[in-house]
């Protein structure tokens, strides 16, 4: 890992990348917490769904053009453009917060996961340049390890702030964003910090200028169509995407059911223990992504795969079946840590079997799957919330998906085998 940070422009790709996830987490937080003030029950596990649903939306409805930008422009010029956009909206965020608009702080929240979109693909793509072909899984395990270090940082630090300022017995969504609201300017400088990093990026490529966007074939849907069958030219790109989806869905719906069933389990109601536990999750992930980096010094190692998808299944089963939050947490721990050692092997294998010239595409497309699969587990989080069925049950289920799950991707994976 020391070799790859001292690769030129590491430093500063990494420090960007840690604020944009932390600016993300933050504004995410916030609203998060407030929700958690100010709603109970089913009504909690709703809105926490929708403003997850916002943050998926744009990868949904924006695949075609953030793999067309990823691929005519190059990376670094990218992410820059996504930094200024970031800029911009944490300021609009913060005036939200004073004025005490919290359904427009709410849409914003959308909007700052365009940004994010347009940033994602343009982000995993440069790593290929910035570290090489021979170091990508210990690329994406460094990535990924930095990423969820900012969201372990985000959780704890927005989290403390929300609960110093938060006025206790308040449960009105805008007069307790008036009482937050100078942790906007939090947001503000993080972004400001992201920017000027973005101008220290080396260029590394310089993209396909003579692309052009077909803006018909977009409008009728046909580059969707396009875009899936790039990704399924190679069974081993379809799957490894098949993979990350289920992985991702599962603590999508882990994230917004959690909450509500802590409260009405264990009546935990301080959002700061609350996102301590689910940061836990985090914690995991940077665990197995370290592990499986190290791992996978010279080659690929896809027998991490099933190992990780077994092991997320398990956690996930034993969720419900235990007594206190300090063992909850530990589970999260278990679920973070399995996932990582699936995701960063993943991952390689996405940017691996991908032609340089097809790989912002690929990734985009990546994005849109994992996003929609995402999306239509939280839809099943808001039908189970709007028919009245408890934060449990669904947990459950969700257990029963997931060592479904990964008993087809063991199964995929031996059949496979030498192939």
């Amino acid at each position: 890992m020391y070799k790859l940070i001292k690769t030129p422009g590491a430093i500063f790709y990494l420090g960007a990348l840690f604020l944009n996830a932390f600016i993300d987490l933050g504004h995410k937080i916030i609203i998060q917490n407030t929700l958690f003030k100010a709603y109970d029950g089913q009504e909690q596990v709703i809105y926490t769904a929708i403003v997850n649903a916002l943050i998926l939306l744009p990868f949904i409805l924006l695949v075609s053009p953030v793999g067309f930008v990823a691929d005519k422009y190059p990376k670094h010029q990218v992410m820059r453009f996504s930094a200024w956009l970031a800029v911009l909206v944490t300021l609009l965020i913060t005036a939200c917060y004073y004025l005490g608009w919290f359904w427009q702080a709410f849409v914003l929240t959308f909007v700052l996961a365009i940004q994010s979109a347009f940033y994602s693909p343009a982000k995993y793509g440069y790593i290929k340049f910035l570290f090489g072909v021979d170091r990508l899984v210990q690329g994406n395990g460094l990535v990924q390890a930095v990423t969820i270090v900012a969201i372990l940082a985000g959780t704890v630090v927005y989290s403390l702030f929300f609960e110093m300022l938060y006025p206790n017995g308040v449960i009105n969504p805008a007069v307790i964003l008036q009482h937050i609201a100078v942790i906007g300017w939090l947001l503000v400088v993080n972004a400001l910090f992201e920017l000027a990093m973005m101008y220290k990026l080396p260029a590394l490529e310089q993209g396909d200028p003579e692309k052009t966007f077909p803006v018909k074939a977009y409008l009728q849907g046909q580059m969707i169509k396009q875009l899936g069958c790039l990704v399924c030219k190679k069974s081993v790109i379809i799957w490894s995407i098949i993979g990350l989806a289920l992985f991702w869905s599962v603590g999508q719906v882990m994230l917004a059911a959690f909450p509500a069933y802590a409260k009405a389990q264990y009546g935990v109601s301080n959002t700061l223990v609350i996102q301590a536990v689910l940061g836990c999750a985090g914690l995991g992930i940077v665990l197995g992504s370290w592990l499986a980096a190290k791992l996978s010094v010279d080659n690929i190692r896809t027998e991490l795969i099933p190992i990780g998808a077994m092991g997320v299944a398990l956690c996930v089963s034993a969720l419900t079946f235990v007594g206190s939050m300090s063992l909850s947490a530990l589970l999260f721990v278990g679920v973070g840590a399995m996932g990582g050692l699936m995701i960063a092997p993943l991952n390689a294998l996405i940017q691996f079997h991908s032609q340089e010239h097809e790989l912002g595409h690929v990734l985009a497309m990546n994005n849109w799957l994992q996003n929609m699969a995402m999306a239509s587990f939280l839809g099943l989080t808001v039908w189970f919330a709007v028919k009245g069925f408890s934060s449990e049950l669904l947990l459950q289920l969700i257990a029963a998906i997931a060592l479904l799950a990964s008993a087809l991707l063991l199964a995929y994976l031996w059949t496979n085998k030498g192939k």
